[in-house]
């Protein structure tokens, strides 16, 4: 296969395009979001004309660096709820790892509270899987709530103002702070305090075996 073929082309822009987004992610964890494209190129090891073959702006670009970790981000969480039958239980287990990872990917957690308010109505990534959890406890009888979408902006409003507390105060205990808030938004949810308190004890998958090698930000 020569240099010219379509398939090394294709594997090329694949590894520039990625590099642009790892070098983007980095500049957003860090909160540097005025980065410009030539330091953007520069982080990546790449020419800034490459740079327009793949995204027409670095907001666009910034967008995708978002969009990719939602996906990621929410993909994760599912695979660590598959087996759980109780909508109510997996609504939770969702909220209990999310807070979780803001220490055991700190870096991915700065990505996401950069652009908070956003992610809230975001058709992809986290919002609309906990969207769908509340929709599933509410039809199941589990949860108590008017409207699922204004939950959600309940949710989103806890889940954000917990990650930015875990992050601006290092010496919190993540899993306890987490498990606390969770409690709160099930007995808000119509669940009785002593089940809203079990289910936060109950023990959730082993996380830093599933984030391992999750390469969202770099």
């Amino acid at each position: 296969m020569t240099e010219g073929t379509p398939g090394r082309l294709a594997r090329r822009r694949a590894r520039t395009r990625a590099a642009l987004i790892r070098a983007a992610g980095a500049f957003i964890a860090s909160g540097n979001v005025n980065a410009s494209i030539l330091e953007i190129t520069r982080a990546a090891d790449v020419g800034v004309g490459s740079f327009y073959n793949h995204f027409e702006s670095k907001e666009r670009l910034y967008r995708t660096v978002i969009e990719d970790a939602l996906d990621a981000y929410g993909e994760l969480l599912d695979g660590l709820t598959t087996d759980l039958d109780d909508p109510a239980h997996v609504f939770t287990q969702g909220f209990r790892l999310a807070g979780r990872l803001h220490r055991c990917r700190p870096e991915l957690g700065k990505v996401l509270l950069s652009n908070g308010l956003s992610l809230v109505g975001a058709d992809r990534g986290i919002a609309p899987r906990a969207l769908r959890d509340i929709e599933a406890a509410e039809r199941a009888g589990r949860f108590n709530v008017r409207d699922p979408e204004l939950s959600l902006v309940i949710v989103a409003g806890a889940e954000l103002c917990l990650g930015r507390m875990l992050h601006d105060h290092p010496e919190w205990d993540d899993a306890r702070a987490t498990d606390r808030v969770a409690e709160d938004l099930l007995r808000m949810f119509g669940l009785p305090a002593d089940e809203a308190h079990e289910i936060c004890r109950r023990p959730l998958p082993d996380l830093e075996a599933a984030v391992d090698g999750f390469g969202v930000v770099a």
